[in-house]
């Protein structure tokens, strides 16, 4: 076992796919520059000296164009792996993915795969609301596409390897605080979510949502950074007497709602936290599933708690209380427990 950052996860598992499969490439901006960062965040720091630049492609600032070319690559047999500088940019390929990636598979009968994966960053880092926001809901809502979201080492690397695997497009997004403290490309205010990483391979399913604390109380859905936040509050409830169980989703297409339910059944209630707006986030598309199919699970109305219906600001100030915090899920729980009594 060793300790691994999520950079540091995400690269060992983009090299392990590397050397398994010479069909996996890697395509961004600055991703393999001598003497360069290795992408924004570091992922890729390296990488070029191993596999050189045929596999570790950079390319102009031109989102559309790597999009486009790793959809071509990927219906001619290869593998590729996307390096998208800030999930913002996501939107600058819209076409590609929503009406290209995700519909040739269905166009075609099955007989053209897009096995593209597209990695992206999300969260509010005092970077101004173009390199700020939290798109996961925007690509949910697109049928043919798998979403991705892991909040620790290890299950970003056992993600990524099995998007890479996949006969699908996938989204992973990462979040800009969990890459790892330490380093070139370090954020102020980033945690060090380091995981225990086995020497041996494994991989992690999409579609399975990780239990991150036991409670009976309350559920709280959370993803990315909003994890830690929800395990800071939970561990504060607990003082109070309250006690709160922590689901991960770690995939939000396919969602496991087999698992969520499991939690449902004990707690009766109900919180979802993202980072993403209120209206038309990925806990909406959540809550109405619930309500709508397994509602006699609830004993009381499911809150979220989310960002504001606005862009993220710059001031940091107001991006701190832009982004939801501890004291807001605390609030929430509070809210819920005291209903019906």
């Amino acid at each position: 076992m060793r300790r691994l950052s999520i950079a540091e996860a995400l690269r060992e598992a983009i090299a392990e796919e590397m050397r398994r499969d010479e069909r996996v490439f890697c395509i961004g901006e600055d991703i393999g520059v001598e003497g360069g960062f290795g992408g924004a965040f570091t992922v890729t720091l390296r990488l070029e000296k191993e596999f050189g630049h045929e596999r570790i492609i950079d390319t102009p600032i031109s989102e559309i164009g790597i999009c486009g070319t790793a959809i071509g690559a990927a219906i001619n047999g290869m593998r590729p792996i996307a390096d998208v500088q800030y999930s913002d940019f996501l939107f600058c390929m819209m076409d590609q993915l929503v009406n290209q990636a995700a519909k040739f598979c269905f166009m075609s009968g099955g007989s053209v795969k897009v096995p593209i994966v597209m990695r992206a960053p999300v969260g509010a880092t005092t970077r101004g609301c173009q390199h700020a926001q939290s798109p996961e809901s925007y690509f949910i809502h697109v049928p043919g596409l798998k979403i991705a979201c892991p909040s620790n080492a290890y299950d970003a690397k056992g993600i990524l390897k099995s998007a890479v695997r996949d006969d699908n497009p996938v989204l992973i997004f990462e979040h800009k605080l969990l890459y790892g403290s330490k380093g070139i490309r370090s954020e102020k205010s980033a945690l060090s979510p380091t995981s225990e990483i086995p020497e041996e391979e494994y991989l992690v399913p999409l579609g399975k949502a990780k239990l991150k604390r036991e409670g009976s109380d309350v559920t709280i859905l959370a993803n990315l950074l909003m994890v830690y936040r929800a395990l800071e509050a939970a561990e504060k409830l607990e003082a109070e007497g309250i006690s709160v169980e922590v689901i991960d989703p770690i995939s939000l297409v396919p969602f496991d709602f087999e698992t969520l339910i499991r939690s449902l059944e004990k707690t009766n209630r109900l919180i979802i936290v993202h980072e993403d707006t209120l209206r038309g986030g990925w806990g909406a598309e959540v809550s109405a599933t619930i309500t709508e199919k397994f509602f006699d699970t609830l004993d009381a109305p499911i809150i979220r708690v989310a960002a504001p219906d606005t862009p993220v600001p710059f001031a940091p100030i107001m991006e701190n209380f832009y982004v939801p915090n501890t004291e807001r899920i605390i609030k929430a729980v509070h809210k819920i427990v005291g209903w019906g009594k």
